[in-house]
């Protein structure tokens, strides 16, 4: 067993994806909060930076703990015309400058308070939807940009963009800053909304200037992992290097179509049945270590414990295991302790590798399906005595 800890001098990002290091990001802020009572679905905005910052800091430090070396900001969706867009109060009543402030304010602190580095971001924008123009489209994210500077970030995140063009926008803007630039797609295996290939639009963004590439959310690690291996056949195609990044959903997606999740008549308030569980997020590291992605993180769904099971799984890779790890026993041991037998049987890893998860909803439904049939036998049988009986009557 690797030791717990493993605090090392901070380096930057690129230093250590250089140098062959694996980087395990944290998970999702905006469902995580929103079920937690902070984040408004609908807009998805992250006011609560400024509104609740101690809920923001101890999801933060929750992924920390769990194994993440890196605390984005909790600025998706922070650009001023979202804030403002279909009503939204925030820009007037608060205004992205000092929402944007304060999630690096509070990122930082989380991150001083381990060996993790700040990466501020951006994301898609309303104004690219709304056809404006590049350079209306990359003044806003100018406008956060002057906020990441000023607050020091280590490295910046474009991502969640459905459109590689307004990527590339977002990569062009953020690149002014000298800063590392990682870039991220919500996009699945069929590429872009404009029908750009996930190769293709690999290989623009590192012209852009991306030096990390990826995807992030809208589908399960299974298909991101697809989309990543196809971004870097075109990357190798083009001759092109840059290091390869993940953070899928934490939620199966096998039957989503090209807009991923957003699309299931479960998106978003009945999305729990999907949940993934912490060896299906195992599993994934493992393949996504394999296929040489070194920056492994989550997005929606994605809680602490999944981050943790990420740094357990490639703990011989890093050489430690994260602080969260002294209350977890590897693959179950900890069941050892169990009064129950039966439970005491499940501390193995062949017990939960082999687990076929069950839902209970489906065999509640299931279990009423049968009900039903039954009381419609029985109603039937009824029926047909009945009519004897008038017959012979």
């Amino acid at each position: 067993m690797a030791p717990v800890g493993g605090r090392k001098a901070r380096r930057g990002i690129l230093e250590r994806l250089n140098s062959g290091e694996v980087v395990i990001g944290d998970g999702g802020f905006v469902f995580a909060l929103e079920k937690r009572g902070y984040v408004k679905a609908g807009p998805w905005t992250p006011e609560a930076a400024v509104e609740h910052p101690e809920a923001v800091r101890q999801l933060h430090r929750e992924f920390l703990r769990a194994g993440s070396n890196v605390m984005q900001t909790f600025t998706f969706y922070a650009s001023e015309d979202k804030l403002e867009n279909r009503g939204n109060y925030v820009a007037e009543k608060i205004s992205g400058q000092k929402v944007n402030e304060a999630a690096c304010d509070i990122a930082r602190q989380v991150a001083d308070e381990g060996d993790a580095l700040v990466a501020g971001g951006v994301s898609q924008t309303p104004s690219y939807l709304s056809c404006k123009s590049e350079t209306e489209v990359k003044k806003v994210f100018q406008q956060q940009l002057e906020v990441f500077v000023k607050k020091n970030v280590d490295f910046l995140i474009a991502e969640y963009f459905e459109h590689v063009e307004e990527a590339v926008w977002a990569v062009e803007a953020l690149k002014a800053s000298g800063k590392p630039v990682a870039a991220t797609m919500c996009i699945g295996p069929e590429g872009d909304l404009h029908g750009v290939s996930p190769g293709e639009c690999a290989v623009r963004l590192v012209k852009a200037g991306a030096s990390i590439v990826g995807v992030n959310c809208h589908f399960d690690p299974t298909i991101s992992l697809q989309t990543v291996k196809l971004m870097k056949e075109g990357l190798d195609a083009a001759r092109l290097k840059a290091h390869l990044m993940s953070q899928p959903l934490a939620y199966h997606t096998p039957d989503c179509n090209k807009q991923g999740f957003i699309d299931l008549p479960e998106f978003p308030f009945g999305l729990e049945p999907r949940v993934a569980t912490r060896w299906d997020i195992q599993k994934y590291a493992r393949e996504a270590y394999n296929l040489g992605v070194r920056y492994i993180g989550g997005c929606c769904g994605f809680e602490p414990y999944h981050i943790r099971a990420i740094a357990e799984e490639l703990a011989p890779e890093r050489g430690f295991l994260p602080p969260a790890s002294e209350k977890h026993g590897s693959w179950g041991s900890g069941l050892d302790m169990h009064t129950k037998p039966w439970i005491r049987a499940r501390a193995r890893k062949e017990y939960w590798e082999n687990l076929r998860i069950a839902s209970g909803a489906r065999k509640e439904q299931e279990k009423e399906s049968k009900m039903m049939t039954s009381l419609n036998i029985l109603s039937s049988m009824k029926l047909e005595a009945d009519t004897v009986l008038d017959t012979h009557s």
